[in-house]
């Protein structure tokens, strides 16, 4: 029995980054053997054994029939990998194998796909994530594997994706240094228009120059989504950002630049694309929240008392205030994500919070002891707070609202 180094830590390590989980290719065993020594197997198509002390994973060579030379069995097991850069191994002696020179491909800053790429449409958006990681490195594309894709695409081989391998690939490049990158990777490999149709369209779509001097909602919205990573590391509300705008894509040419109803239309596109790719609820309630109140927030102090708290209900912001938070990141990511707005201040957000602390503080408990009709009660608490957001309003000095 034999183990191998294989994939991201050969790759990490030749990179000089941290190595922080480590995978094994093993061969001279079989499953029982691991079993015997202890190994948990878990998967059931391609199964791994997680090691009984270290819980790092093993794998047998995957790809049958198996040369019976183990030098060859290794080359074409890494040989099946996604791209070149994660088709190499360490031998137990602490040689490189590297059969499709995957480090002149990281000397070069190269993402190029292996010989197998293609069989698994999934890899596009694996592809994407690396090219986004490496990004502050100088990674780039290939040119030859853009056009493996652009043809992948062309083929419909796309339309063979699962919903929650998407979502998960999505998931990861939201939470990762450069999420920018993941999505301008698949709009130049054309894949965007196959996972994401809904935000690929609005490149081209123009908005009023006076609010919006970057004009295309596509460079808009990319731009928000920087800036929600600067404000936050939290996925949700990189998502959030994200589709904020999602809906102007399905407005009439003849209605441009303007984009009258956006924010609803935004609201039920968030809701189809969450049930499309099985994206949790969590993501879709703030997504959608953000996408038909985003404007509002914008100019809060314009509104009635009335709105701005059925808004916060809207929100659960009286319970969670930690969901009021989210929905001011994305908002003020919005109103930064202009071109010559980013360093804006953002006094909306003080207005919200100012607006629930005023709805929060009116003492429920105290009302419903007063009143024998609890019937009436919501009502009762629903004037207090209205009057208690008034009230507030007349003391907030005045500002420049962003739209």
């Amino acid at each position: 029995m034999k183990t191998y180094l294989v994939g991201g830590a050969v790759r990490d390590r030749l990179l000089g980054l941290p190595v922080h989980e480590r995978d094994w290719l093993v061969t001279g065993a079989s499953a029982q053997d691991l079993l015997d020594l202890g190994y948990r197997q878990v998967g059931r198509e391609f199964p791994v054994f997680l090691h009984p002390e270290t819980s790092e994973e093993y794998a047998l060579p995957r790809y049958n029939p198996l040369p019976a030379d183990e030098q060859a069995q290794i080359e074409t097991d890494l040989t099946h990998r996604d791209l070149t850069i994660n088709a190499m191994a360490i031998d137990p002696d602490g040689e490189l194998i590297d059969p499709l020179s995957g480090q002149r491909d990281l000397e070069q800053r190269l993402l190029r796909h292996t010989p197998s790429f293609s069989e698994d449409p999934i890899r596009i958006l694996r592809l994407a994530r690396f090219a986004a990681r490496y990004a502050d490195r100088g990674f780039r594309i290939a040119d030859e594997t853009v056009a493996l894709i652009q043809q992948m695409v062309a083929d419909d081989r796309l339309k063979s994706l699962i919903p929650e391998r998407v979502w998960s690939e999505l998931s990861r490049a939201l939470d990762g240094p450069n999420p920018r990158r993941f999505f301008e990777a698949l709009r130049d490999c054309h894949a965007l228009k196959c996972i994401l149709p809904e935000l690929d369209r609005l490149f081209g779509v123009p908005q009023p120059e006076v609010h919006h001097p970057e004009i295309d909602t596509g460079l808009h919205t990319l731009m928000v989504l920087d800036q929600a990573c600067l404000l936050s590391s939290d996925p949700e509300v990189r998502f959030a950002a994200l589709l904020h705008d999602i809906g102007k894509g399905t407005t009439p040419p003849e209605k441009w630049p303007r984009h009258i109803g956006h924010e609803k239309r935004s609201a039920k596109l968030v809701k189809a694309i969450c049930q499309r790719l099985r994206i949790p609820n969590r993501f879709r309630d703030l997504a959608r929240l953000v996408a038909e109140n985003h404007t509002n927030c914008h100019k809060a102090p314009e509104l009635k008392p009335g709105t701005l708290l059925k808004i916060l209900i809207a929100l659960g912001a009286l319970k969670r205030p930690e969901r009021l938070e989210q929905f001011l990141l994305a908002c003020k990511a919005d109103s930064a994500g202009r071109e010559g707005f980013e360093h804006q201040p953002y006094p909306q957000a003080d207005f919200f919070r100012a607006t629930c602390k005023a709805a929060t503080a009116v003492d429920a408990a105290s009302l419903a002891r007063q009143t024998e009709d609890k019937s009436k009660l919501p009502a009762m608490i629903t004037r207090q707070r209205v009057r208690a957001i008034a009230e507030m309003k007349l003391n907030w000095p005045d500002f420049q609202t962003g739209k």
